[in-house]
């Protein structure tokens, strides 16, 4: 199943809060709304790919839990960024310095921030193409480091501030790099 893009730009714009009040009255459905005002409606996953982040999520919430640096979200978080898009990857940080500048209140909604850190696994359906403007998008954002994990093709896209991106092809390992210091992702369930 591919997502679904409702294009409501000839007949409104969705603000923020009117995106968020068809996402709360709308629980069971995975949104995210372009910066150009395009609803997407994501289909579930399936067992693997719910697996495969599961793991990813779980091994970047064992890594937080020691260092305490900031906090971890999961593919069910949607961020508002600076340049009006509600997106959602599948698994996110945040340095604590930046989560604590919101307001109790913009932590219980859509964070109105980038992430400091995005990984997005590509799911069976997924357009490589969609993905990789979704991860360039979260550079434009203020993103400092993302992962485009690429199932099918065993690769690795590495995104960076500031630079370009890098391939890798069936790592084993991933560096969080100074963003994510002493951060290992171990791919073996991953690519398992």
């Amino acid at each position: 199943m591919n997502p679904l893009m409702l294009d409501l730009r000839p007949i409104i714009k969705l603000t923020h809060d009117q995106f968020e009040q068809i996402a709360a009255a709308n629980r069971d459905l995975r949104l995210e709304l372009t910066a150009h005002g395009e609803l997407i409606i994501m289909p579930p996953t399936g067992g693997n790919t719910g697996r495969r982040n599961a793991d990813l999520t779980y091994q970047l919430r064992a890594w937080n839990r020691q260092t305490q640096l900031g906090e971890v979200f999961d593919s069910s978080t949607v961020f508002q960024l600076p340049n009006g898009a509600e997106r959602s990857p599948d698994a996110a940080w945040v340095s604590s310095e930046r989560w604590n500048l919101l307001t109790p209140e913009q932590q219980d909604t859509f964070p109105p921030l980038c992430p400091d850190f995005v990984v997005e696994l590509r799911s069976k359906t997924d357009s490589l193409k969609t993905l990789q403007q979704k991860m360039l998008e979260y550079m434009d954002n203020g993103c400092r480091l993302g992962w485009l994990i690429n199932y099918q093709q065993r690769q690795v896209e590495i995104y960076r501030a500031g630079q370009a991106k890098e391939i890798l092809q069936s790592p084993q390992t991933l560096s969080g790099e100074e963003v994510l210091p002493g951060f290992v992702l171990d791919l073996q369930f991953i690519w398992g």
